[in-house]
């Protein structure tokens, strides 16, 4: 039974896709201009940035790993060599915003080796944020590796 109700959910979105880069309110394009931030300190290993993005209270999964809280993953990212070739790509973008949250779903394509990208990974990625003040943070963030096609 559950594989039909996910056989037809996918189903669905393959037929009514979001429309990604439709027009978005003040506060989405906020939470994208931070989510961008957010990946660019990955690459720069900026632990300041990261720590100014990531509420103290930010909780990651990846896959099926257990839970990782916001030094966890700080470490992790400080932990894998500067690749000055690396680069990461957003796509697939879609942020909702309701009152003082905010949901972004995306892809992030990783990549390093130059202008031929010689190693690649696509993450599927969903991630909350939370209105703190004036201002957003990322709470948490759900990612999973998008399999190769052929």
């Amino acid at each position: 039974m559950r594989s039909l109700i996910v056989s037809v959910a996918a189903g669905a979105m393959m037929l009514n896709p979001v429309a990604v880069g439709a027009t978005q309110t003040r506060d989405e394009q906020r939470v994208l201009d931070l989510d961008q931030t957010w990946a660019d300190a990955e690459v720069a290993h900026d632990a300041t940035a990261l720590r100014r993005i990531l509420d103290p209270r930010f909780v990651a999964t990846f896959g099926s790993a257990a839970p990782v809280d916001r030094e966890g993953f700080i470490r992790a990212v400080l932990a894998v060599p500067r690749d000055p070739t690396l680069v990461q790509q957003l796509g697939e973008r879609v942020a909702r915003v309701d009152h003082d949250t905010a949901l972004v779903t995306e892809t992030a394509t990783v990549g390093s080796g130059a202008e031929t990208l010689r190693q690649v990974t696509v993450y599927r990625l969903t991630v909350v944020y939370v209105r703190r003040g004036d201002g957003w943070r990322a709470i948490a963030v759900h990612s999973a590796i998008v399999p190769a096609t052929r």
